[in-house]
């Protein structure tokens, strides 16, 4: 039997699926890695572990399913990563990923420029320390001989490319997260790489999301000998994690928007063109073919969950029980509200320095008051990007995916909040899937892949009126504390 592989590079892991020809999982390997925290508001990790984890994954999969052959291993990756590469296609730097914020006093400081906001309207990236643009203002300023020394400057899914085929390639999604491309020409855009000083032989060459390779003998003999099994399997190279996500739980058609909540959280649209925000809340990325996808991404997700309950409340229950604990509160928490911007936030305030604060507490607020507030508070943050895609995008559905999707009660919550039906689909490894769909694209091979929608929430218009009030509460009091982050 064929198959294929979908292999989902994440900040904290590295997944691969196999899906049949209808698109049933057969097995799956993940490995994690670590973040590296070397000082303050730096967040890094080992491209090498990360290449490891790829390699790994990939030969777990052949091992599992010996008689079978793998057609195509098509690739998701997270987005904004960098690493510099000197002429010898050595690291200068470890990988810095989306949540490393060295560079954001500078990123605050161009916002407020009109190059700043001429950036975002070509890129479709909001001016933010997050994305690589400003990573390597950050490096021509602090680190000039690494800057100076860099021949490539590159993102992870490019390293492991060059690794296994010997070439810097990129494709157009990732690319146009990179704050470097121009979004309606799917071009290196000029004006920025003159304003940081670097030239276009030091970036990678743009590909569409279908770009196939082969592995061939010689490039890296240890790597292709360790890949034997896939010697005449096509690599697709894919697209950026939060838009094969999309692709991947069918929320693409007119009307349907995604929401992940993860440890961080996400909302998107898939639409026909590029369009940009005038208040810079949302992001507008290259998603594959004539698709784009916009949204906004938060820093806020689960993480806040565990938060509360490592760090503040020190429970030593297990996490179905401590979020239990928030259904024996009505909705609203009784006037008990969280800012949950323990890591800062991007959208959609793209503020750094934004804090968490919990507001309202009396003597009668208990621990299940913390947590529920604690999920209404994320679910707030979701309906605020949510909101602002659809003033101008109408949308009849959710499509739900991430950890939170296995907490009914949580997403019975966003059901409420945004007053839509949500559905949670029966695949929970979208971008995985997502990846192989645009793969078998790639190859021109249909698929008969079946998405069974899984459990469908309805809202409750009550518990929307509350949580409307209590968001919009939120909103408020953010507005009258920012100056004090």
């Amino acid at each position: 039997m064929d198959y294929y592989i979908g292999i989902d590079i994440g900040t904290t892991s590295t997944k691969a699926v196999a899906f049949s020809e209808t698109g049933t999982v057969l097995t799956q390997k993940s490995t994690s890695y670590p973040i590296i925290h070397p000082q303050e508001n730096r967040s890094e990790q080992d491209p090498e572990k990360i290449l490891e984890a790829v390699v790994g994954c990939l030969n777990h999969i052949t091992v599992t399913l010996p008689q079978h052959h793998p057609i195509l291993v098509s690739f998701s990756a997270a987005m904004h990563s960098l690493i510099l590469i000197d002429e010898k296609d050595t690291p200068l730097t470890n990988c810095i990923i989306w949540a490393d914020n060295r560079a954001n006093e500078l990123a605050i400081n161009l916002r407020k420029t009109e190059h700043g906001k001429g950036f975002y309207g070509a890129t479709g990236v909001p001016i933010h320390a997050m994305s690589p643009f400003c990573k390597l203002l950050w490096y021509k300023k602090n680190e000039p001989i690494i800057f100076n020394n860099a021949a490539k400057f590159i993102g992870i899914k490019e390293f492991i490319f060059h690794r296994l085929f010997g070439k810097y390639i990129v494709d157009t999604s990732i690319a146009s997260a990179t704050g470097l491309l121009n979004i309606h020409l799917l071009q290196w855009e000029d004006d920025i790489l003159s304003y940081i000083g670097i030239e276009k032989k030091q970036l990678s060459t743009i590909v569409p999301t279908t770009h196939i390779e082969y592995l061939q003998a010689g490039e890296d003999t240890n790597l292709t000998a360790r890949l034997h099994a896939f010697n005449k399997t096509a690599f697709v190279i894919g697209s950026s994690d939060g838009a094969l996500a999309n692709i991947g739980n069918g929320a693409t058609g007119n009307g349907s928007m995604a929401v992940t909540i993860g440890t961080s959280g996400a909302v998107r649209i898939i639409t026909d063109k590029a369009a940009t925000d005038k208040q810079m809340r949302t992001f507008c990325y290259h998603c594959t073919g004539e698709k784009y996808i916009m949204g906004g991404a938060s820093n806020n997700g689960a993480i806040v969950l565990q938060w509360l309950k490592e760090n503040i409340l020190q429970n030593t229950c297990s996490y179905k029980e401590f979020m239990a604990m928030a259904e024996t509160i009505a909705p609203g928490s009784d006037a008990l509200l969280l800012l949950p911007f323990i890591l800062g936030e991007r959208a959609p305030i793209w503020n750094s320095n934004a804090r968490g604060v919990y507001w309202g507490l009396d003597i009668n607020h208990t621990t299940a008051h913390l947590v529920r507030a604690a999920m209404e508070a994320v679910v707030y943050n979701m309906y605020n990007i949510g909101k602002i895609l659809m003033e101008k995008n109408a949308v009849d559905t959710i499509y739900a995916n991430g950890g939170f999707s296995d907490t009914a009660f949580w997403v019975q919550m966003l059901a409420d909040m945004f007053n839509l039906p949500v559905i949670v689909p029966v695949v929970e490894e979208c971008s995985a899937l997502g990846a192989v769909m645009i793969g078998m694209d790639a190859m021109k091979i249909s698929n008969s892949f079946y998405f069974a929608k899984g459990k469908i929430y309805q809202p409750y218009l009550a518990h929307h009126k509350i949580y409307l009030e209590s968001c919009n509460k939120m909103e408020r009091l953010y507005e009258l504390m920012k100056a004090e982050f």
